[in-house]
């Protein structure tokens, strides 16, 4: 079904986390695949080290055939819906995985998708879902708190039913994301809801697979404000869509 694939990682600030994120990265690439790979890591106005370890993997990685890596930056911080719209522009493969690059879901997830054969050609649209039946999930108390009040207003204020709209790991068909992607105005965490909205608006189903997640410390993500900003942005979107 996948003849070639582009994998986004936005990143910002994130030194921390990069050097276990490369080995996996490896890890995933050395398997045999049966299409070709596309890498493209967007730093969105990174503050720390970031840009210099991401350039300096790039030129330490030996070159194979069917894997490209690259390396595209936003001059600002704009936000992570703003880094998945720059990295879905200049992506070129069939399908477009967006993922986080703490590897809270691991690469090899698509992996097995592909292996209980879940993707169908009925969809083009793939989220993985926390809220899942079959899903593992390892994760704090307080972000699942924070999680089920934001699942309450998602569903009562904007009528989405997807149970899980925020996790990271998502596939799209090229021609989707190149679509949605540069409709997109909502740059914040909220620019997921935004996405699932934009997509009932054309009639496109999405489906959502079962994943393996599992928290990650050094988040960039503010616990407190975040989810302010995102309930700010849920009757935003709101208002916009009336």
């Amino acid at each position: 079904m996948i003849k070639s694939l582009s994998i986004i990682f936005p990143v910002y600030n994130e030194e921390l986390r990069l050097k276990s994120s490369f080995s996996h990265i490896k890890s995933f690439l050395k398997k045999k695949k049966k299409f070709k790979i596309e890498i493209i890591f967007v730093d969105d106005g990174s503050k720390d080290n970031s840009c210099n370890l991401i350039k300096q993997f790039i030129k330490t990685f030996k070159k194979k055939k069917n894997i490209k890596i690259r390396f595209v930056k936003l001059k600002k911080n704009m936000g992570k819906g703003a880094a998945l719209k720059f990295g879905v522009k200049n992506a070129n493969y069939d399908w477009i995985l967006t993922t986080d690059i703490d590897m809270s879901v691991s690469l090899f997830q698509l992996s097995n998708w592909l292996k209980k054969k879940l993707l169908i050609k009925e969809y083009f649209v793939y989220f993985g879902s926390r809220g899942h039946k079959k899903s593992i999930v390892k994760k704090k108390l307080l972000r699942d708190i924070m999680g089920n009040i934001m699942r309450f207003f998602v569903l009562n204020v904007l009528k989405i039913k997807i149970k899980d709209t925020q996790c990271g790991y998502k596939l799209y068909k090229k021609n989707i994301a190149k679509l949605l992607f540069s409709k997109l105005k909502t740059f914040g965490f909220d620019h997921d809801l935004e996405i699932v909205l934009f997509l009932k608006s054309r009639n496109i189903k999405i489906k959502e697979l079962p994943v393996k997640w599992t928290h990650k410390n050094n988040s960039s993500l503010n616990i407190f404000l975040d989810p302010i900003k995102m309930l700010l942005g849920i009757f935003i979107l709101k208002f916009r869509n009336i």
